[in-house]
């Protein structure tokens, strides 16, 4: 149960999506019987309309983190305080996966700065539902499709500490700007203490024993605990005038 009396923004007049439903039903009546032609269908409707979205907004920052997370854990209280100055004091637009944890922190925190909140949520099992902070929301089935967008067109990405999926999201950033097909971009790894063992493991198997990974590709990121640096990185990044994705 969330306090709304913190609350005092107001929210911006959302876009108009399709709704998951309205994309199905309206492929199978392009489409017909043929179920892949269907999905198909689906992926792309999923992918025009999330980067549609995107291209919206012509500065964002995009968090990344753990939905365990709750109101009152240090990580949420800091994604919560970081959103609330990149939207307050940058004017940009903060993007998550629109649900709980960080995702939600994040959102909070911009949308309590009177700032754009972006979620592009996706429909899981467990553990997801869309947080009430959100200003503007996309719908995604398709994991992928959702990721494509996510990465497509923000300024900076913060990734918070978090579980597979948060790692699975940090990969595939960095190895999409280390193979050239995400022109480079900032990608800040926030909180030291949880990041560094796993980049020590990575610099002492990858880079020294069997160097699959070069230090210079290690440079890629930047791990940090401090708001100001995050702050500094987001208003010297490169305003994107196309978007990253080759």
């Amino acid at each position: 149960m969330h306090d709304d009396t913190k609350t005092t923004a107001s929210a911006p007049a959302a876009h108009k999506h399709l709704t998951l439903d309205e994309i199905k039903k309206g492929c199978i009546e392009v489409k017909g019987d043929n179920p892949n032609q269907v999905r198909i269908c689906r992926i792309n409707e999923e992918l025009s309309q999330g980067i549609t979205e995107m291209e919206a907004y012509d500065r964002s920052v995009t968090f990344y983190g753990s939905a365990r997370f709750k109101e009152g854990d240090e990580f949420y209280n800091k994604a919560r305080h970081l959103g609330g100055r990149i939207a307050k004091e940058l004017g940009y637009t903060i993007v998550t996966g629109g649900g709980p944890g960080i995702m939600e922190a994040g959102n909070r925190g911009a949308f309590e700065a009177g700032g754009k909140s972006v979620g592009l949520s996706i429909k899981l099992p467990m553990e997801q539902h869309d947080n009430p902070y959100i200003t503007d929301n996309v719908p995604f089935y398709f994991f992928f499709a959702r990721k494509v967008s996510l990465s497509f067109s923000s300024e900076v990405f913060v990734f918070f500490p978090g579980g597979f999926g948060t790692f699975d999201e940090a990969f595939e950033v960095i190895t999409l700007i280390q193979t050239g097909k995400l022109k480079p971009i900032p990608v800040i790894l926030y909180g030291s203490a949880f990041w560094n063992p796993f980049l020590d493991a990575i610099k002492k198997v990858m880079v020294d024993t069997y160097h699959t990974v070069t230090d210079d590709e290690m440079k890629i990121f930047t791990v940090t605990d401090d708001d100001d640096y995050v702050i500094e990185t987001v208003k010297n990044a490169k305003l994107r005038t196309d978007n990253h994705l080759d």
